[in-house]
């Protein structure tokens, strides 16, 4: 029996695809290789047009328009090499002082796709176009519009190799990397946070059902086990509320994105378990994507474990670069700072009849704090100006703050962090400054609301 595959699976492919290194190259190599033909058919007429009204046009013999297009040919895949070991350095640099975890963001970076097919391109270009000369005894056929087109490209490609030089140049620097990083989490953010609904507010009812109905389903659910192993990249939540609807079911989610899944291990418990048979296994199973790698599409921690990836490894003492670890953390507070606003969607999601179908798991604003905090803490309690920032980064959450129990969060953080400065800072002056500033995060955590800054 034929199952209906989730859009998700889709997304994940693209997604794939997207990044990678090939395909923006091998679309640019396709329409060269259309360019070509297109450009021979058209030739005669618009070159005469080109001559007649601009005066721009190749002019010269078959030798001439050859020569031309076998050196742009031979130097754009000279180039092309050049760019591609480029791009290798800066992926093993990134990869050796920053974690191999961030080639993710250089491989998705379109500018370096472009560059790349703008080369390939041009060679194919010109290659094919070199084929449409000939002159065979009087008859001759020189394609004076492609060779003009190609020489363009060959001006064009110089720009773009200036443009990526200057681009690898900006784009290997920590803070450039940290900033990406956290640009992206903030969307992540935005995307599963938002701070409006919509125009009729939200549906969902915010408290959890009774007790009487969680231990009525804890013991009539059943779980439908994953099939595979791998990272939890995305969830089709919004199918999965429309199969509970369909058949009449409760479905609470046991993992959420990020998490490695055992093949085995529950993904769903799923109330009344009657219900559960081989099909509804398969139809759940194709909306939970799964894969070699975490993203970050569903998976707000995964942008703050690599910014807090960055700043520890500018911790270690192969590197000691605390103004990285220093960057790390003011774009941890930018994201923490938008999180700290939102309202934490309820897991609970009901249908229009008000009928509980599905109980999600997300990230709360305290996992989201530990994880940002916490390693940095450890591996920072002996480093005073990365200590200070932590706190005065904490101080500027808080500010943004509308709950108490993220307030008393940041304050147990805050708490750890003066406690591992008194035992890790040696210098007494060092020790008071932590201390201001922990009195300062004991100020703002202690009134109803925060105020920003």
């Amino acid at each position: 029996m034929n199952h209906e595959v989730s859009p998700l699976q889709f997304v994940k492919y693209w997604k794939r695809v997207r990044s990678s290194f090939w395909f923006v190259p091998t679309v640019m190599a396709t329409l060269a290789v259309l360019l070509a033909p297109l450009g021979a058919a058209v030739d005669k007429p618009v070159t005469a047009w080109l001559a007649l009204n601009l005066g721009w046009t190749f002019k010269g013999g078959a030798e001439g328009a050859s020569a031309v297009l076998g050196i742009i040919a031979g130097s754009m895949i000279t180039i092309a090499g050049v760019v591609f070991s480029m791009t290798l350095v800066a992926l093993s640099l990134t990869s050796s002082q920053l974690g191999s975890r961030l080639l993710r963001t250089f491989m998705r970076d379109t500018s370096t796709q472009v560059v790349l097919g703008t080369f390939i391109a041009t060679f194919l270009y010109c290659l094919l176009v070199l084929r449409t000369i000939h002159r065979v005894e009087e008859v001759e056929f020189v394609p004076h519009l492609s060779v003009s087109l190609g020489v363009a490209l060959a001006v064009a490609s110089v720009g773009v190799l200036i443009y990526f030089i200057h681009h690898v140049s900006v784009s290997i620097q920590a803070n450039e990397i940290a900033g990406r990083i956290g640009k992206e989490l903030i969307e992540s953010i935005d995307d599963l946070f938002p701070e409006h609904i919509g125009p009729e507010g939200p549906r969902i009812p915010v408290g959890p059902p009774d007790a009487g109905f969680i231990g009525a389903f804890e013991r009539e659910a059943q779980p439908v086990v994953a099939d595979g192993d791998g990272y939890l990249q995305l969830i089709d939540e919004d199918a999965l509320t429309v199969l509970a609807m369909e058949k009449d079911l409760v479905v609470r989610m046991e993992r959420k994105p990020g998490s490695y899944v055992v093949a085995g291990c529950p993904l769903v418990l799923i109330s009344p378990g009657s219900q559960v048979n081989d099909e509804l296994a398969k139809r759940v199973q194709s909306l939970f994507v799964m894969g070699n790698q975490r993203t970050s599409d569903q998976d707000i921690d995964f942008g703050v474990s690599q910014l807090v990836e960055m700043a520890v490894r500018a911790l270690s003492p192969g590197l000691n670069d605390p103004f990285t670890a220093i960057a790390c953390v003011d774009h941890l507070g930018s994201a923490l700072c938008r999180l700290a606003a939102r309202d934490i969607p309820s897991p609970y999601r009901y249908d229009h009849q008000n009928q509980l179908r599905l109980i999600a798991r997300a990230d709360t604003f305290r996992e989201l704090v530990d994880t940002a905090f916490t390693q940095i803490r450890q591996y920072g309690r002996s480093s005073a100006a990365v200590t200070i920032r932590v706190l005065e980064t904490i101080g500027v959450v808080a500010g943004f703050t509308r709950r108490p129990e993220d307030r008393a969060i940041l304050l147990l953080h805050a708490e750890m962090i003066a406690r591992g400065a008194g035992e890790g800072l040696p210098e007494e002056e060092d020790r008071r400054v932590v201390e201001e500033r922990f009195q300062t995060i004991i100020k703002l955590c202690s009134e109803p609301k925060g105020t920003r800054c």
